[in-house]
């Protein structure tokens, strides 16, 4: 592995303090766990739940805290933004094609940034969780692919609360939800877990991917789980704009 480290431009830097801030603003954040120091600079791949459309400001904020600057793997139609979508390649941040055949370069730009140096944030979820309890849903294997391929830690992070600053449909009803969230500021809990033990799998043996994701979404199940012990079952702030597909509800695997 190289033991170089990417260094995240000033405009990165800058924007994670401007939504360390933002998330300051909407609600209450509280950031628990923690990252070993010899890896937040990388290369280390960050998996994380995702709930609502606010997920990656959030997560930018509570890396913020511990003074990692991940580069995230964020949807194609960001990156077409006008200006924004400059920023967003300027900063480092990786292009994902989801539903075309140039889905799959994605992994291979995140394998190529790991392996210089970098922190990468992937959602193994691949979507926002429709799950019904808003636990993770069964991962997809890009993140298994990619720890494997580079031989790097993947730390689960679990975060709660996001859902109640942003709609499931925003823009639709964003302007609604902001309010709600300056009036109310609900709390946010983001937690870095301990790295998730891969064990034994190498990349090339049948099914590795498969076991692999689903040794972190069990990770990253078990990470939620204290964020919201109050609320085992269903979640207490409903979205109405948020559908339910029980589909991918993932089956944790015996222990």
């Amino acid at each position: 592995m190289n033991t170089t480290h990417w260094q995240p431009p000033l405009i990165w830097r800058a924007a994670l303090l401007l939504m360390r801030g933002l998330v300051g603003l909407l609600a209450r954040l509280e950031v628990t766990g923690d990252v070993p120091a010899h890896l937040r600079r990388g290369p280390l791949v960050l998996a994380a739940n995702h709930i609502s459309p606010f997920d990656p400001v959030v997560m930018a904020a509570a890396c913020q805290t511990l003074g990692i600057a991940p580069r995230i793997m964020a949807t194609a139609g960001l990156f077409r933004v006008p200006l924004f979508g400059a920023a967003m390649r300027h900063a480092g941040h990786i292009r994902v094609d989801r539903g075309t055949s140039a889905v799959h370069r994605a992994l291979d730009d995140a394998a190529t940034a790991v392996a210089g140096g970098s922190v990468i944030l992937i959602y193994p979820e691949g979507r926002i969780g429709l799950d019904p309890g808003m636990w993770p849903e069964r991962g997809k294997t890009g993140v298994a692919r990619l720890a494997l391929a580079c031989a790097a830690p993947v730390v689960p992070v679990a975060q709660w609360g996001a859902h109640e600053v942003l709609p499931y449909r925003a823009p639709r009803g964003m302007l609604r939800g902001i309010a709600r969230a300056l009036w109310r500021r609900p709390v946010i809990r983001v937690h870095f877990g301990a790295p998730v033990d891969l064990g034994e799998v190498t990349a090339g043996s049948p099914g590795a991917a498969r076991r692999v994701t689903d040794r972190i979404v069990d990770a990253l199940t078990d990470t939620l789980a204290p964020l919201r012990p109050d609320e085992p079952d269903r979640p207490r702030h409903v979205d109405p704009s948020r559908p339910a597909d029980p589909s991918r509800t993932h089956r944790r695997r015996p222990t």
